[in-house]
């Protein structure tokens, strides 16, 4: 994500919404752990939730919306 922003003139600050799908809820904790590291406050709003399955057997997915 951090390239794809770079490549549009952002960054991490740029970004005003996020949507964290996960395929285990239980990993809440951790994301949220590291996701301080990117965002700190005040953090861009935030919906998270457990999907029933992710493409590729993935265990998170992570959309942005950014302000350019």
């Amino acid at each position: 994500m951090g390239e794809i922003l770079k490549a549009a003139g952002a960054n991490y600050s740029s970004v005003v919404k996020t949507t964290i799908m996960l395929a285990d809820i239980e990993d809440f904790k951790l994301v949220n752990e590291i996701y301080a590291r990117y965002f700190p406050p005040p953090s861009p709003a935030r919906s998270t939730f457990q999907a029933a399955a992710l493409p590729l057997n993935a265990k998170i997915e992570i959309e942005c919306i950014a302000a350019l």
